[in-house]
């Protein structure tokens, strides 16, 4: 039999169903995996009953005769970012280690409602913030793909840094994520995975610890475009306790999926080709719209000019989001507390954020606090909105002419954790393909299009219209289909 670790969401869910094994069997066989692989360090914490006692549950329920739910018997990792009732939930931070949720994310119910289970929750960057997954307190992540000939430790990409890793490594199917500013997109590039960014306010922000209230948008990430669009639909969906929360109804994404282009038209922004970009990631690029022709699209040339301002926008107004949300730490209702012999209050917050935070969440809440205080706010915080709002025109008035934008997803592959860490602009430009997507809210999705001459993946972004998750899962199927990619890292863990 096949290696039940071996199996994506749809070939678990529906073998557990066809009675081909147990739900127990499976998540068996992940709690072994996450269990051998502590080298990753992709796991905060690990929560094998949890996984077992979901898949009882499945297991009960399908010997009973009853309905089972779209993700039954799929153990998935659940991003530590996700409020998780009677788990910690840290954000990766000092500063929240030891909170113990007394209720459940609005994403993590549906995915539990939907039959899945939690083998863990996942190592990210400290609150989101960081594109190597070298910024959490409980230490880095580590991809588990190796350069050809080469041993040195690479970024399996950031924030989700644990999700990609883990999937790629087979320590779980899928895995949830977020995406801020390219979160799930260039992790799932960096580790040969997929990976969706919905359009903003398809999953509820009910529960997941706050970066960019504005940005923030939960994804699912697994091997396949398929198994993507399973688990977003049971991830999607209006939540009244989200005030951002689209009132629409889930697409049946999966059942439509459809890689015959024939009449649509894929966009090629000429602003993506900039300088300095990888020539390996430049190659793929054409590739990938040469498969996109096969497929019966029309490619069309088209022209985001506000692109270039992008990176400088979302560097404004992402930190000053956070430096609002990350207000809320201060030592008195939850998590750490720092109280030198005779500190008033004061003196608490700020021992208490000091300990607590780590650097990089601290360069970006003085970022934030600098761009939002009195005499900067109009010089900054306004620019960077009327920024925003142009660069979501760029999009609008680009749609007349295309269905989809086909982009890369990274200008390089991924890098060896270290080499960017002393360079905050050398790691904040990973975000260059995929910001702009995220400040315009738009669906854009990461599929993985090969290897380059170190024979690591790297990823094709597909940018949809607003809602038209569908018309981007296509494209990636397309895609998919025609880069073949059955790469895998070699285990050294």
């Amino acid at each position: 039999m096949t290696d039940l670790t071996d199996l994506g969401v749809k070939a678990i869910r529906d073998g557990v169903a066809a009675g081909d094994f147990t739900a127990r069997e499976v998540a068996e066989a992940f709690n072994a995996n996450v269990a051998a692989a502590s080298a990753l360090n992709a796991f905060i914490v690990a929560t094998p009953d949890k996984a077992l006692e979901a898949a009882d549950t499945v297991d009960t329920a399908r010997a009973a005769g009853k309905p089972l739910g779209k993700m039954a018997g799929v153990p998935i990792g659940m991003k530590d970012l996700f409020a998780t009732r009677g788990v910690q939930t840290t954000a990766a931070s000092h500063i929240l280690e030891g909170f113990v949720p007394e209720y459940e994310s609005t994403v993590s119910q549906k995915l539990w409602d939907a039959g899945a289970g939690m083998l863990g929750k996942l190592n990210l960057d400290q609150f989101a913030m960081g594109s190597s997954n070298e910024t959490s307190y409980f230490g880095n992540v580590i991809s588990p793909w190796r350069r050809k000939g080469g041993n040195a430790a690479l970024a399996p990409g950031g924030s989700s840094g644990g999700s990609s890793a883990a999937v790629a490594a087979r320590l779980c199917p899928a895995a949830t994520g977020t995406d801020t500013g390219g979160s799930i997109r260039q992790p799932a590039a960096f580790t040969g995975i997929a990976g969706i960014k919905p359009t903003y306010g398809r999953c509820s922000r009910w529960g997941v610890v706050a970066f960019a209230s504005s940005l923030d948008q939960a994804g699912p990430m697994a091997r396949s475009v398929e198994d993507c669009a399973l688990m977003l639909e049971a991830m999607a969906g209006f939540d009244p306790k989200d005030s951002t929360s689209l009132d629409l109804p889930v697409p049946e994404w999966a059942a439509s999926l459809d890689a015959d282009l024939k009449g649509k038209r894929v966009g090629i922004p000429r602003e993506y080709r900039m300088d300095g970009t990888d020539p390996d990631i430049l190659g793929s690029w054409d590739q990938g719209i040469a498969w996109l022709k096969d497929a019966g699209a029309e490619v069309v040339d088209i022209s985001l000019p506000h692109t270039k301002y992008a990176l400088p926008a979302y560097y404004i107004i992402a930190p000053a989001e956070a430096s609002s949300n990350l207000a809320r730490y201060d030592g008195v209702r939850y998590g750490l507390r720092e109280l030198p012999q005779g500190a008033n209050l004061q003196e608490m917050y700020a021992a208490t954020r000091a300990a607590g935070f780590g650097d990089e969440v601290k360069r970006r809440i003085l970022i934030g606090t600098y761009v939002l205080s009195a005499g900067f706010y109009d010089a900054y915080y306004t620019q960077a909105q009327k920024v925003r709002t142009l660069i979501a025109r760029d999009f609008s008035e680009a749609w007349a002419r295309c269905d989809v934008i086909l982009a890369p997803t990274t200008p390089t592959a991924a890098f060896a954790l270290g080499d960017k860490l002393d360079d905050p602009l050398a790691m904040y430009l990973n975000d260059v393909f995929s910001v702009p997507a995220s400040l315009a809210g738009l669906p854009a999705m990461s599929v993985p299009a090969g290897l380059n001459g170190e024979s690591l993946p790297l990823g094709l972004q597909i940018i949809g219209r607003p809602f038209d998750e569908q018309s981007v899962l296509n494209a990636g199927l397309a895609i998919e289909q025609r880069a073949g990619f059955t790469a895998r890292p070699e285990t050294w863990w």
